[in-house]
């Protein structure tokens, strides 16, 4: 794997569309893998809970863009922020295990995140549990999600590259439900 601009670029066209205004891209060798290796694009705007995980420190290095990694105490009261701009040489940090945290994004950017324990089996919990992903997502798709839908195989069909138009990898790139991006799909004929 080459992390080079094509990459970068893939991930913000994906990020820009997605309802949640990020994508991840998975760095693991394989499934077995039980570490949490990923790229982060993030846009401005998007959303990230107040979390913790109480299995692992996690650490932050910033590929492209301005970010604020912002801690929190146990009431959610701000007690520190750390900005991350590979411009002002300030290049990543180390989230501490159990610290309530949050990030900021302040321009279109790209973090590499790793941590012990794959997604869901970190120990993360939320300071209000009604902010947690599972909050994002209802039974029936967005119409967000239908556009973000549309333009991913959209882009897939005018490069010629239609093989990862499958519903899990689909939804993957969007952080959706297999579920709703299958529906989407059924609904426009794909």
């Amino acid at each position: 794997m080459v992390i080079d601009k094509k990459l970068i670029n893939s991930l913000f066209d994906q990020a820009v569309v997605n309802p949640r205004l990020r994508v991840n891209y998975d760095m693991r060798n394989s499934e077995d893998d039980m570490s949490q290796r990923m790229l982060n694009a993030l846009m401005p705007g998007t959303f990230f809970p107040i979390h913790r995980h109480l299995n692992s420190s996690e650490s932050i290095m910033i590929v492209c863009g301005s970010v604020d990694e912002v801690y929190y105490d146990d009431n959610g009261t701000e007690i520190e922020r750390i900005h991350l701009n590979p411009v002002s040489l300030s290049f990543g940090c180390q989230v501490p295990k159990g610290v309530w945290h949050s990030i900021e994004v302040y321009e279109p950017s790209i973090i590499f995140e790793a941590k012990d324990g794959r997604y869901g089996h970190d120990g993360s919990e939320y300071l209000h549990p009604e902010e947690a992903p599972d909050a994002y997502r209802n039974d029936k798709p967005s119409s967000d999600l239908k556009k973000a839908v549309e333009y991913l195989i959209g882009n897939e069909i005018n490069s010629g590259n239609t093989d990862k138009l499958t519903a899990p990898a689909v939804a993957e790139c969007l952080g959706a439900t297999t579920k709703e991006v299958q529906q989407i799909m059924d609904e426009l004929g794909y």
